[in-house]
């Protein structure tokens, strides 16, 4: 089954991809056809393949039987892909044409208005949760700052008032305190030596 998938890979997507780059190149218009045809058929058979995959997988030389069915398509001989969408695709294409066009128009419609509705709702989501998340936040940063003391808020804040003047108090009496003896010993030692 792996080189069946392999050989599927190679011959129904690789070997077309080169020839339609090579078409693309040599800017032939027989060439572009072509690997359009077989483009547009190899899509809807890759539609379909979903589908049997599941249903008839257990069908004797199933896998066989696609690959055969891609080289048919690929075959200058047979010219596959050019028949199916010649005799079968274009046809049904061409009488369908304006039913599809509306169809997918109403989809495109459609997908935009779902789009943007989705994208409302994801938006008012996502405010709702941040909303939510800094309420939340908020309460448990109240609850943190409960939890301390006015001494500390104060700290935190970088509010002085309670903690610096003690300490300026103690510094200026500090140095209070040591010139006034180191004045009265000098008057002292300056008393004493004149005399």
């Amino acid at each position: 089954i792996v080189c069946l998938f392999f050989s599927r890979l190679i011959f129904g997507t690789l070997y077309p991809a080169y020839y339609s780059y090579k078409a693309v190149k040599s800017k032939d218009i027989k060439e572009y056809v072509k690997w359009m045809m077989y483009w547009i058929i190899f899509a809807l058979f890759t539609t379909a393949e979903t589908f049997t995959d599941i249903f008839l997988c257990w069908f004797p030389f199933y896998y066989e039987l696609k690959i055969a069915f891609v080289a048919w398509l690929l075959s200058p001989y047979t010219k596959g892909s050019s028949l199916l969408y010649r005799k079968f695709v274009h046809p049904t294409l061409s009488s369908k044409e304006k039913e599809i066009d509306d169809c997918l128009i109403q989809a495109k419609d459609r997908s935009y208005d779902a789009l943007v509705h989705f994208g409302k709702r994801g938006l008012n989501v996502a405010a709702t949760a941040a909303v939510m998340a800094a309420s939340k936040g908020q309460g448990a940063l109240s609850e943190r700052l409960r939890s301390f003391s006015m001494q500390d808020l104060s700290t935190i804040r970088g509010d002085s008032s309670s903690t610096v003047p003690p300490a300026v108090t103690v510094r200026t009496s500090s140095k209070q305190s040591h010139p006034k003896p180191s004045r009265s010993a000098s008057e002292g030692t300056g008393s004493s030596g004149k005399c």
